[in-house]
């Protein structure tokens, strides 16, 4: 509909000005004058371009004038959505803080009341770093909408960044009959990122592949080095990525359409994790992209710098 206002207005204003250069030519009591008459409208060069040039400013300043107010409703629903989406994930990150600190704080009174040689000890230590991990998902919820650039970081490792990822795991791929397999890691591989985002990261990589993986199948961690980067590859051996394109899996809220679930248990979902985990490695020079995929399995593959020694 603008458009078809804006280009209504560029015709009637090139008439308003071919009448112009007539009435500047013709008396209007000439013009309008009753009885047969013949008169003849000399326009020189001069004239020709006169016109033309004010016709094409009109017409250039019409179509800015057109193009801002058409950018500006079609932009207008995006940017009240990000601020709605903003303002959404500041308060429910918020709002969960409170409870997850208060439940932190009691896994941590039961914790000391165990005695060394309690059963229970080893189990109430993990709830204590799933508490805390949970506490960290909240902060990168808040560093997702932070648009400024990440502080330094000191290297940490990634063995036990890797390591703690896949302790934490373990029980949920075993009782989804999925094994999860770890090649060697050389202990002075490191990276500039906060143990806790990279520990989040992983974690959700291999939930990711957990969920995509049919029972009797297996997931496998990697990790490799070049001269500038550290790799940490995360395969599993699931159908691959269906009904969506791979390099979309890491957009917030994408899903395939198909609700495929491979054999695993992941059916519909929203998309988030993923989208989380390219927000957090990405403040951190890092990448997460999805390196190979087929009906034999997918490979989701971090990327970080390696820090100078």
């Amino acid at each position: 509909m603008t458009i078809t206002v804006a280009v209504s207005t560029l015709v009637v204003a090139v008439l308003a000005a071919a009448l112009s250069v007539v009435f500047t030519q013709i008396p209007l009591d000439v013009l309008f004058s009753p009885g047969p008459h013949e008169t003849a409208v000399d326009i020189d060069g001069v004239d020709v371009i006169v016109w033309g040039v004010i016709v094409g400013m009109v017409a250039i300043s019409l179509a800015a004038i057109v193009s801002v107010f058409v950018t500006r409703r079609a932009v207008a629903p995006l940017v009240d959505a990000l601020r709605r989406q903003r303002r959404f994930v500041a308060d429910a990150s918020h709002e969960l803080r409170t409870p997850l600190a208060v439940a932190d704080a009691r896994i941590q009174l039961l914790a000391r009341s165990l005695s060394p040689d309690d059963p229970h000890r080893e189990l109430v230590e993990e709830i204590h770093n799933d508490s805390r991990a949970l506490a960290g998902v909240v902060a990168d919820l808040l560093d997702s909408i932070d648009v400024s650039p990440a502080a330094a970081v000191s290297p940490i490792s990634v063995d036990r960044a890797v390591h703690a990822a896949v302790s934490a795991m373990r029980m949920i791929a075993k009782d989804r009959g999925v094994q999860i397999t770890l090649t060697p890691i050389a202990a002075d591989v490191v990276v500039a990122i906060p143990e806790t985002s990279l520990h989040r990261s992983l974690v959700a990589l291999i939930d990711n592949a957990i969920k995509h993986s049919p029972q009797g199948r297996s997931i496998t961690l990697a990790v490799s080095c070049s001269r500038d980067m550290v790799r940490i590859d995360v395969a599993d051996q699931g159908p691959g990525i269906q009904g969506i394109s791979a390099d979309r899996v890491f957009d917030r809220f994408a899903r395939s359409a198909q609700a495929v679930d491979g054999g695993g248990t992941a059916s519909t979902g929203f998309g988030i994790g993923l989208s989380l985990v390219q927000d957090t490695v990405s403040r951190y020079g890092g990448s997460a992209t999805v390196t190979t995929t087929s009906a034999s399995g997918t490979t989701i593959t971090l990327q970080f710098p390696r820090p100078p020694k």
